[in-house]
């Protein structure tokens, strides 16, 4: 990746002597939040919205920070039958420090305003069990080091423990929407490689940009770069082995997409509130797409119960999702007609079922569950048993 050439100096952190700025929602907007700051921040929203959140850590870093994970629902303790999981990501590198103040920014928002009865914030707390890590990396935080292994381990945990459906992790460095896959063929830069839900990640890609004032006209830091409509693909961008957006497609069910926040990793706290503004919109709307495509759940057709570990099939896509512990499933699609079926081990598996996948909206996938039945293993006649045992001594 090249970057714009701004030296980091410690100016970069300067507080202009002038007025906080303050949203609608007395958020603090023109500040850096240090580790004992963004906790005391954290437990507040926690307070103040006590039936929505939970606060929980997933590990800790080197130094023993805790990684602090706050869950937004209606019922945030626990996964719920057809309610799909979503989370943000941000500094998972030290330096990169907007996305840190955009998710701090965001849980205090949706907090505020789902006590104002915001329709919206209701609606997105009622149909998705959001969880927020603000900080990946606290330690590279505080002393600008690069991300440690324990936070690291923890945080792939996290994504294994829990059906995420849509993810995004927040950098900074440049102005795009980076979607997988990041580790091209051949290890060369430029090299387009797309994985086969491409169309998808296109759209999801597309969903964050074209909110971004900013992002949507932006091209590259570099001039080399031509992004498209803020968006690129990580290989044909520069290629990345071991990415966290390729792992989360290929490891889990989860489709997570790379948001670079701007050119300045570390911008001056009084330009906070700009990339709150460019910003909220984003976020919110990109939180949506947790709840498009198709929907269901898959069940055992005699018994009822349901099926886990099954397979979600979408014809002509060498991609599939698994089933929850509770048989539910989310299938993140681009709109468009598709043909899905579901495979279970010693079930048959489903006739495949035409949908048709509208504009993405709060609540819009389509329903479509299914209920097999199990394979029935076919029982030889004595005589047949017979015969082939003649048939054997010859």
């Amino acid at each position: 990746m090249i970057y714009c050439n701004i030296a980091f100096v410690i100016i970069s952190i300067w507080v202009c002597a002038s007025v906080t700025a303050f949203s609608e929602d007395g958020i603090v907007l023109d500040k850096h939040h240090d580790y004992e700051e963004m906790t005391t921040i954290l437990h507040d929203v926690k307070r103040k919205c006590a039936d929505i959140t939970h606060l929980h850590s997933i590990g800790e870093s080197v130094q023993g920070k805790e990684l602090w994970v706050i869950i937004i629902s209606e019922n945030p303790t626990v996964h719920e039958k057809g309610k799909p999981e979503f989370k943000y990501v941000g500094n998972m590198h030290g330096n990169e420090v907007v996305g840190r103040e955009l998710l701090l920014n965001l849980v205090q928002y949706l907090c505020a305003e789902y006590l104002k009865g915001n329709s919206t914030v209701r609606e997105i707390t009622r149909s998705i069990r959001t969880h927020i890590l603000v900080s990946m990396n606290p330690d590279g935080y505080e002393a600008a080091y690069k991300l440690l292994e324990p936070e690291t381990q923890s945080v792939l945990e996290w994504i294994m423990s829990t059906p995420f459906v849509v993810s995004a992790n927040l950098h900074g460095g440049d102005l795009v929407a980076n979607y997988p896959f990041d580790n091209s063929c051949h290890g060369n830069n430029r090299e387009y490689h797309g994985s086969p839900d491409d169309r998808t990640f296109q759209y999801l890609a597309l969903t964050y940009s074209q909110n971004n004032p900013a992002m949507d006209t932006f091209t590259g830091c570099d001039l080399a770069d031509g992004f498209d409509h803020g968006t690129t693909n990580g290989a044909e961008w520069y290629s990345v082995r071991g990415g966290m957006q390729d792992f989360n497609y290929l490891a889990s069910n989860c489709m997570e997409i790379t948001l670079e926040l701007g050119c300045v990793k570390f911008p001056a706290a009084h330009k906070l509130p700009y990339y709150w503004k460019m910003n909220k919109e984003s976020l919110l709307r990109y939180m949506e797409t947790t709840t498009c495509g198709v929907k269901g759940f898959v069940k055992d057709a005699d018994s009822g119960e349901p099926l886990p570990y099954s397979r979600i099939e979408v014809q002509g896509i060498d991609h599939y999702v698994v089933t929850a512990a509770d048989g539910d499933y989310w299938r993140v699609l681009a709109p468009g007609n598709y043909n899905i079926r579901a495979v279970s081990e010693g079930y048959k598996p489903a006739a495949y079922q035409a949908v048709l996948v509208p504009e993405c909206s709060l609540g819009s996938a389509m329903s479509i569950s299914f209920f097999l039945r199990k394979n029935v293993p076919q029982e030889s006649s004595l005589e047949e048993i017979l015969r082939s045992l003649e048939v054997a001594d010859e």
